[in-house]
């Protein structure tokens, strides 16, 4: 016969600390949604009280932080802050980079450095391909940072023939789902390089303000809509001290 004084761990610890497992375990990555409210109802068969309460848990031991309408989010928890981006994932990149950061727990900020129009085309090399957008092509080149640390040095070309005034509109937003809620652009395909090198402190090109060179993630990519028309190329620098890559071999994406 049991003990009625016996304890038993509450259903919504059992499940939290489950969550925190793979939170852990790298399972769940930083910037990624924890199961919502009704996947824990489906998933383990509990009432919604439990299941709001397991969230609540998770966010109290500062695993996760929920944003309203949105979820709730992984955190940032690694000693030395590195920051994980997946190459080749649409979703990843509709997401934008100061949600991103948001949803880590950080305080994005950004500063323009540079937005014009250019009358004339543009052009990059990614993987082995020659990427053209005509002119008129918007230029905005911007510092990020997080919690005041720069973080990436980002500079975008967006087509104006595909995207007219956009260089109208604030630079404090997610571009790309300007493309496609403004526009009603369909997103087809992304296409991204990434390379390393190590920028010297008094390379004039340099903006991190580090007094020792500092190791960098070269990100070259295009965004193609419909039949391979050249939405956007960028090109963007990545402190290489803070930042890992993910790769997906097959991205798919949901345009929901």
């Amino acid at each position: 016969m049991k003990n009625r004084n016996q304890s038993k761990t509450p259903k919504f610890i059992a499940i939290s600390e489950q969550i925190i497992g793979k939170i852990i375990s790298g399972e769940l990555l930083p910037g990624e949604k924890v199961p919502s409210e009704n996947e824990l109802i489906h998933n383990y068969q509990v009432s919604n009280t439990t299941a709001r309460k397991s969230l609540q848990e998770i966010e109290s031991r500062g695993y996760a932080q929920r944003i309203k309408g949105k979820g709730t989010f992984v955190l940032n928890k690694t000693e030395d802050h590195h920051l994980v981006r997946t190459l080749g994932s649409i979703d990843a990149t509709r997401r934008g980079f100061d949600e991103g950061l948001k949803v880590e727990g950080f305080k994005p900020k950004t500063i323009v450095l540079e937005k014009t129009v250019l009358e004339h085309g543009v052009s990059a090399e990614i993987s082995g391909k020659n990427y053209i957008i005509e002119g008129p092509v918007l230029k905005v080149h911007q510092l990020r940072y997080a919690d005041d640390m720069l973080l990436k040095d980002e500079t975008k070309y967006i087509s104006l023939k595909l995207c007219p005034k956009i260089n109208m509109l604030s630079t404090d937003l997610s571009y790309f789902k300007v493309y496609e809620d403004k526009y009603q652009l369909k997103i087809s395909d992304i296409k991204q390089n990434l390379s390393a090198i190590i920028l010297p402190p008094d390379d004039p090109t340099n903006n991190f303000e580090f007094e020792s060179a500092l190791p960098v993630f070269v990100l070259d990519s295009v965004v193609l809509s419909g039949k391979d028309a050249v939405l956007e190329l960028e090109k963007s620098l990545y402190r290489g001290d803070k930042y890992k890559f993910a790769i997906i071999a097959h991205p798919e994406y949901n345009g929901n």
